[in-house]
């Protein structure tokens, strides 16, 4: 993969405009915001690597509500992480891969496709966005020390998204697989996951929101892949999905016995996305079965292709794409994570994270 030689010429306020003392004074208290993840959190990092990737996020009608200016996010505008920046008072974190971008509130490492473990080839899976944030870090003890910087990392809160391309691969290669099959690979996506944990910890990580896998056989990606289900969703996916996610709970909770100051959130993503699928009016939308933007049933592939549809109105939908959510969706699934009540974002939600010294 293929890094800028100037990647880190703006982390966190470099000496550049201030003597180093003076700039580390005014970051003193200042808490970043560290995300990684795969398609829902990536801001555009796909399309900085090596050229083996295609990334269609970068092209109409993505960005269609955000001035039509594409950026590489999977969506009509804003996702997750952003709305998360903004209520935390932040600037739009940047992609940890763009050249000269200012890193000074944070850094956001996640790459579409990527997986826990790696479901594909020449994306940053888990093992390597651990490894640029490790870059950041070390950029960082070269400005201010080493004990200054892990007080900078203790005091920022992590954000994590990983998981749902681990269950796609392995319900779409092994969809008649048994129990104790899945159960086997649920067990090393975890293993795998909280190990990656445990690394970021031994690096200054104290304050987690992780959001679970979302309700995979439910996107109209899956429900097109299968026709006779009848726009039902999909049961082998959303088995798997819920595998993990109990999964996931009992892992957070060990971790917390065993990492001293480690405190955690987990968003209850699978049940907030599938309520507005299946009850979009509730929610204020119309349409939680097809997407914006896209062809065939459901508009389940082919976002940003010749021919594909695209809707008028993204703000009518739940998702923009096969596997992606509109703006809308993004923002009121960043306020349930943000402030949300401990059944749906708990045991802590990001704002109390936040106000965590």
């Amino acid at each position: 993969m293929l890094l800028h030689k100037n990647i880190f010429g703006a982390i966190f306020c470099l000496a550049i405009a201030y003597p180093i003392a003076r700039c580390y004074a005014q970051q003193n208290a200042h808490k970043l915001l560290l995300v990684f993840g795969d398609s829902l959190f990536d801001p555009g990092n796909n399309q900085y690597l090596n050229g083996t990737i295609h990334a269609p996020a970068t092209t109409y009608p993505y960005g269609m509500s955000f001035n039509n200016h594409s950026t590489g996010r999977l969506s009509d505008g804003l996702i997750l992480p952003d709305f998360i920046a903004q209520n935390a008072g932040m600037n739009l974190l940047p992609p940890f891969l763009k050249p000269g971008a200012n890193f000074s509130d944070g850094a956001n490492f996640a790459s579409a496709g990527a997986g826990v473990l790696e479901t594909h080839s020449g994306v940053m899976n888990l093992k390597v966005q651990i490894s640029n944030f490790k870059k950041v870090l070390s950029s960082l003890v070269k400005k201010v020390g080493e004990t200054e910087a892990k007080k900078t990392v203790m005091r920022s809160v992590f954000l994590l998204s990983l998981g749902g391309n681990d269950y796609f691969s392995f319900s779409t290669d092994y969809p008649n697989a048994t129990t104790a099959e899945r159960t086997k690979y649920v067990n090393m996506v975890i293993a795998n996951l909280t190990n990656g944990i445990k690394e970021l910890y031994e690096n200054g990580l104290r304050k987690l929101a992780i959001q679970n896998v979302g309700p995979l056989g439910c996107y109209p990606t899956v429900k097109a892949m299968f026709p006779q289900v009848n726009g039902t969703c999909v049961r082998t996916f959303l088995v798997n999905a819920n595998l993990h996610n109990r999964a996931l709970s009992q892992a957070m909770n060990k971790l917390e016995t065993q990492l001293p100051g480690f405190k955690y959130s987990i968003f209850d993503y699978f049940h907030a996305l599938a309520a507005r699928i299946q009850n979009p009016a509730k929610y204020g939308f119309k349409d939680g079965e097809d997407a914006c933007c896209g062809s065939g049933l459901y508009n389940g592939r082919g976002c940003g292709e010749k021919g594909c549809n695209v809707c008028s109105n993204p703000n009518e939908y739940v998702l923009f794409d096969g596997a992606h959510h509109t703006q809308r969706t993004n923002q009121q699934l960043a306020q349930l994570l943000w402030s949300g009540v401990p059944r749906m974002t708990g045991p802590y939600n990001m704002k109390q994270l936040f106000q965590f010294a």
